[in-house]
């Protein structure tokens, strides 16, 4: 059976996601904002994939863009039931669930909202366990797809006239980036739902169970806060299964912003021949200590102050404490995507390091 989402499953969410957001950014608050609205407003339903016949329908609640504090971006939450709700009309039958395509600080309650108001169900299946820098990364194996997707964008700025409603039909990779253009027009962040596809498909493809574990990460941290920090550090390493990495006082941080939207540079933990550098496109994607190479996406990598707050890269400063979490990839749920190689050239080319390698042997993590 499925379990109903309530208000203390909120906080859970939001405290779970940030962790997995991987030192991505989001806000916590809209991921309350959202989680609230539909927990005040109706009954929506986590199930898992088996509660949902082979042919139902399934698509991908997202957020599209990386909005500065600088930009004038608007997203309410209706605009997130309003961009499934185009769908399911484009569409032209009943939309069964929704995915996500990550995990994050408000991500993961991209599709509470839609489930409150429309029924569908939140099922507990995301693109990537963790949050990741291309959208490539959380679409479940479609990202090279000439199949013909429907993409829906809705949201925007009201007050400057920048509110958009978008629909699109097309192979994922050329419609995708029509939907980022979009964001960008809208204030820089658009609720979007995007490529339906039959339950049988989600089940073999996507990363199972995403959104449960999330919660538990979540119960388990706000469990541990009366005890301390560490005991919370403790809590996330027993309950994700992962270990500390390195810790230490950041002694370098090169990030830039490009024209692309991302955040890209490296992040370097302590000095000397024990110094980790942790690679940055948007989220954590690798660490190396003496040019050997401990952890690389789709591992979970983040960063967490010595109280066990999860910090996103936008956080972090030179002579901060850190502590540098890593949950190897052979003990957390893969989608498709993570294990498909045309997702890595356009990242490694952006980063100016190797993934792929790492990612797609398993090793090291």
């Amino acid at each position: 059976m499925g379990r109903i989402l309530v208000e203390k499953d909120v906080e859970a969410a939001v405290r779970g996601g940030s962790v997995y957001a991987a030192g991505g950014g989001g806000w916590a608050d809209h991921g309350r904002m959202l989680g609230y609205a539909a927990v005040n407003v109706g009954k929506p339903e986590l199930v898992s994939i088996e509660e949902l016949n082979d042919n139902d329908w399934i698509a991908t609640a997202a957020a599209i863009g990386a909005p500065a504090s600088t930009t004038p971006w608007e997203m309410q939450g209706i605009d997130y039931v309003k961009a499934a709700q185009m769908l399911e009309k484009e569409l032209g039958e009943k939309l069964s669930g929704l995915i996500i395509g990550q995990n994050g600080r408000s991500s993961t309650l991209n599709a509470w909202l839609p489930s409150a108001i429309m029924g569908t169900k939140v099922v507990d299946a995301v693109g990537d366990i963790r949050a990741h820098p291309t959208g490539d990364m959380g679409s479940i194996g479609m990202a090279g797809s000439p199949e013909q997707m429907i993409q829906t964008a809705v949201g925007g700025n009201r007050a400057e006239n920048r509110y958009i409603e978008l629909v699109v039909r097309g192979a994922t990779a050329k419609i995708s980036p029509i939907l980022r253009a979009a964001s960008d027009q809208s204030g820089g962040f658009i609720a979007s739902c995007r490529n339906p596809l039959r339950a049988h498909y989600v089940r073999t493809h996507a990363a199972l169970g995403g959104i449960s574990m999330a919660l538990s990460l979540g119960e388990a941290i706000i469990e541990a806060e009366k005890k301390g920090g560490s005991a919370v550090i403790d809590a996330i390493c027993k309950t994700t299964g992962g270990h500390i990495l390195a810790e230490g006082t950041i002694s370098k941080k090169s990030v830039v912003y490009t024209n692309e939207a991302f955040d890209i540079g490296t992040i370097v933990v302590g000095s000397g021949d024990k110094a980790a550098t942790m690679h940055v496109m948007n989220e954590y994607m690798a660490v190396e200590v003496d040019g050997k190479r401990l952890a690389t996406f789709p591992s979970v990598i983040t960063t967490l102050s010595p109280e066990g707050e999860p910090l996103s890269v936008g956080q972090l400063h030179e002579g901060m404490q850190v502590f540098i979490l890593h949950v190897p990839m052979d003990i957390i749920p893969l989608s498709a995507s993570v294990l498909d190689p045309t997702v890595y050239p356009f990242v490694e080319k952006a980063m100016g390091i190797e993934i792929a390698k790492y990612a797609l042997a398993g090793q090291p993590g």
